[in-house]
């Protein structure tokens, strides 16, 4: 690990030689380039340089309790040695976080698709909440939310709901919300005060740009429609609404809430580049599927992840075995303590099969 981290560092002490030469901004694309690599190296170097200082003090206070035999300073150095040795080991874990490979997406916004599933209309009425759920966690972190596709019920429920979250970071934070979501309640429309359960399902894929992925034009068949829904006479009376159908796949999107056909075309195939992403990760990841049991699971859209229970104002996120009882604040938005001890395990998990690759 010393030998990675000292490469690290001179990597890093080059760049910012670089950026202290009077050309540095001749070429701005380079530039950018070379301080977005300083921005991602320098918590490694910050955190390797006190793990070093840390030793280097370990070492010293080592050589003074060989050298003293005075009671009272043998103490301090005992202690300065205890303090040192206790840094240093907690900056070994972190330098072991920090070093594990980075997700490439994990700055990037995210699409989100939220499904209606099991349970008819409450399963409807369900999705709405978990609409309303991300829509106030994006709010709280200041990101902004763009309706791609949205169709309501006539109780006010979600059969499917298409958005982007715009935001640094969203994809870091969201990906694992991926799977089926399963909610035990008393619904408004049971007369019996019975609790059902219904389900209903949430995809969050990257959001990609049509040059990440090979989308040829021929592959593509284009629809137009009238949308629906809310948006006044102008968006009901001409066939604004775009559908793309991807033939080698089979898949399919759609765009409405943009008020011109070519926004919604371009929307749609960000959305196609996004889900033909998602197939490729996906391919890539079964590959070693059936040797891997991760904690924080596959994030494939069938599995099932986690039930809000109302009754007992409890969710529980069944791939870390963790209950909060805090189902009113987590419905509106309070998603961070969940998500914190996702990507808690998940690095541990990663941590786990890294140190056994070694």
């Amino acid at each position: 690990m010393l030998d990675k981290l000292r490469q690290v560092e001179s990597k890093y002490e080059a760049l910012c030689a670089r950026s202290e030469q009077p050309d540095f901004y001749a070429d701005p694309q380079a530039a950018a380039q070379n301080l977005r690599e300083q921005r991602e190296l320098e918590p490694v170097v910050g955190a390797y340089r006190a793990y070093m200082g840390a030793k280097a003090r370990m070492d010293e206070a080592q050589a003074m309790l060989a050298e003293d035999t005075d009671p009272e300073l043998r103490a301090l150095c005992q202690e300065e040695f205890r303090d040192a040795k206790a840094e240093s080991e907690r900056l070994e874990g972190e330098l072991k976080l920090l070093l594990l490979p980075k997700d490439p997406n994990d700055s990037k916004s995210v699409i989100m698709e939220i499904r209606g599933g099991v349970g008819g209309e409450e399963s409807a009425l369900f999705a709405h909440s978990l609409f309303r759920m991300y829509s106030m966690y994006a709010q709280a972190r200041g990101w902004s939310v763009e309706l791609l596709n949205y169709s309501e019920t006539e109780l006010g429920g979600v059969r499917e709901a298409d958005f982007i979250i715009n935001g640094t970071g969203a994809w870091s934070r969201l990906k694992f919300e991926s799977g089926v979501h399963r909610v035990q309640r008393v619904p408004e429309t049971e007369s019996g005060g019975r609790i059902h359960t219904s389900t209903a399902t949430v995809a969050v894929l990257p959001e990609m740009e049509q040059v990440d992925v090979d989308l040829r034009p021929e592959d593509i068949e284009m629809q137009v429609f009238r949308a629906s829904g809310a948006g006044g006479q102008h968006i009901n009376k001409t066939s604004s609404a775009v559908r793309l159908i991807h033939r080698p796949t089979g898949i399919t999107v759609s765009c409405q809430e943009e008020r011109s056909q070519v926004q919604n075309r371009e929307r749609c195939m960000q959305m196609l580049a996004s889900k033909l992403y998602e197939i490729e990760q996906t391919r890539i990841s079964s590959e070693y599927a059936a040797d891997r049991k991760s904690q924080v699971g596959t994030g494939m859209r069938n599995e099932r992840i986690r039930t809000y229970n109302f009754p007992q104002g409890r969710v529980t996120d069944h791939r870390i075995g963790l209950s909060l009882y805090k189902i009113d604040a987590i419905m509106d938005g309070d998603l961070d303590e969940l998500i914190d001890a996702l990507v808690t395990a998940d690095q541990a998990d990663r941590l786990r099969r890294n140190e056994a690759q070694t």
